[in-house]
């Protein structure tokens, strides 16, 4: 069986991701079958595994870190909020109901049989478990049936460490106040803490840090560095989307952060391009005058539709695809731009319909069933009008949908589906209008073909009078991993890695 390390935090936000994922990496280099594990993620960010499962970016990406590829025992339990107060289940990567906050924490304790045979495999496969918990172990009043922070650590017999934000302010009081609301059983658990996003000169902490030390009798594990990387965010209090316009860049792409906007990783591979000024339009701000202006994936996409409605941007999305820009819808995005939308089994809204934007003939109706798997695919032959230079590009990504959609006399298919799951199929996906400025799919990661992305950019800049610019990233899984190499060494430099090591029971 596995040794084992499992990372908390004192609240959410504050790096435990990025921490597993570099404990990943690190274990990975130095020779070690390791594999990350978190029991129940909430997040609107999601990923489609060979075997046609749905689970949490987050994992995939420390699956990614640790040489791995994702697997649904890394992350059985999704959580993906669909309103304020009730959330779409996935267990071991399929859909299982909607519930609300209470009906779910009733629930919890018939799933720890389920969580604790499902470590136990990963366990068998690997040298080393990294897992992540989520939010703060100090969370009193959900500590009954916990099976994500101190409850997993009892049933994965895990030791602890514990991070603290120190951007944020209040550090030494957000550790020793997380520690203090352990019970004595669980304090024993925990072996370290690590403070995270630190700029500055650590000589000016090193008189808190042994204070701190002295409070809560244990060792300060290593100050980590403020450090930007372009490794994918677990969700949406990520602060990068309230300062992620780049300073220069002759193409602006703008995209519409939504109220339940799910999957915007699909626009990280944006940051790899020089020439791109990447934004994200924020509630009560309003959209510029970008060259591309995209619509993302939601997990409930009606009531973005209303929110858009509402708020004024859709005129102002109409207004700019009069004025020919490109306008690109993913997944939600995609089945807002159609002409009506329908949800009589309230899949995902209390609302039956509504008309969409009605930039591409296409009519959707939501069904009971999801969508979810990896696709291949290929462009079609003859896309019309300004991007007809796209025509036959190969594609890879993955699905996530209830929705259904069908095309109407004036939209065009944008590409047909070759291999769904490595079964050879031929099946039309998106559409794009007769103009080609306007078009969507329902394909996640489509961007991530920096090719495709390239030339779509080019034609762009040609439009614009400029020449045509290669990437400097020829390869984005090259790219990442490079990144993962990045923060191990940032980690090394910056953790004793020699009592971490110490911690988990491996040399």
């Amino acid at each position: 069986m596995a040794k084992s390390i499992m990372v908390l935090g004192t609240g959410s936000s504050v790096g435990k991701s990025i921490i597993t994922t570099g404990l990943c990496r690190v274990l990975n280099q130095d020779g070690y079958e390791v594999a990350p594990f978190k029991s129940q993620n909430m997040a609107l960010n999601s990923f489609i595994t060979e075997q046609g499962d749905e689970m949490g970016r987050a994992q995939v990406v420390q699956a990614e870190a640790a040489g791995k590829k994702a697997h649904v025992n890394m992350n059985p339990i999704l959580l993906k909020p669909s309103t304020d107060k009730k959330s779409q289940v996935i267990l071991k990567g399929k859909v299982f109901k909607n519930m609300s906050a209470v009906e779910y924490h009733e629930y919890k304790s018939e799933l720890k049989d389920m969580v604790k045979s499902v470590y136990d495999d990963l366990a068998s496969e690997n040298d080393v478990i990294v897992l992540e918990g989520a939010g703060s172990p100090a969370e009193i009043n959900l500590r009954e049936n916990d099976l994500v922070n101190m409850g997993m650590a009892e049933l994965s017999d895990s030791p602890v460490v514990i991070v603290g934000d120190i951007d944020r302010g209040g550090v030494f009081a957000s550790l020793y106040g997380t520690i203090m609301l352990l019970t004595e059983e669980e304090r024993k658990r925990v072996k370290g803490v690590i403070i995270n996003k630190f700029r500055g000169d650590v000589e000016i902490l090193k008189p808190g840090i042994k204070m701190l030390e002295d409070l809560i009798h244990l060792p300060v594990l290593g100050v980590v560095p403020y450090t930007h990387l372009q490794i994918e965010d677990e969700d949406s209090l990520a602060e990068r989307f309230y300062n992620r316009t780049q300073s220069e860049g002759q193409i602006k792409i703008e995209v519409l952060y939504l109220p339940h906007v799910s999957n915007f990783t699909d626009f990280n591979v944006f940051e790899t391009q020089p020439d791109v000024q990447l934004r994200y339009v924020m509630r009560g701000e309003s959209i510029g005058d970008p060259d591309i202006l995209i619509i993302p994936g939601s997990k409930n996409t009606i009531e973005d539709l209303i929110y858009l409605r509402n708020s004024g941007l859709e005129e102002q999305i109409i207004r700019l695809s009069k004025k020919n820009k490109y306008i690109v819808g993913i997944c939600g995005g995609y089945q807002i731009l159609g002409e009506s939308l329908e949800d009589p089994y309230h899949t995902e809204s209390a609302i039956p319909s509504t008309n969409g934007l009605g930039l591409l003939a296409t009519t959707t109706v939501f069904e009971q069933e999801k969508t979810t798997t990896q696709i291949e695919g290929v462009l079609e032959a003859e896309i019309p009008g300004r991007l007809a230079e796209l025509s036959a590009s190969t594609i890879k990504g993955y699905e996530i949908h209830m929705g259904q959609t069908k095309l109407k006399e004036g939209a065009k298919p944008f590409l047909t589906i070759c291999k769904k799951l490595n079964e050879t199929v031929a099946i039309s996906d998106g559409a794009i209008n007769l103009a080609g400025n306007v078009f969507g799919t329902y394909i996640h990661g489509i961007f991530d073909d920096i090719q495709f992305t390239r030339n779509f950019l080019n034609i762009i800049r040609r439009e614009k009078g400029l020449d045509d610019v290669e990437s400097q990233v020829k390869d984005f899984e090259a790219f990442k991993d490079n990144e993962y190499n990045k923060l191990a060494e940032v980690l090394k430099a910056s953790l004793d890695m020699d009592k971490i090591y110490e911690i988990i029971g491996v040399k």
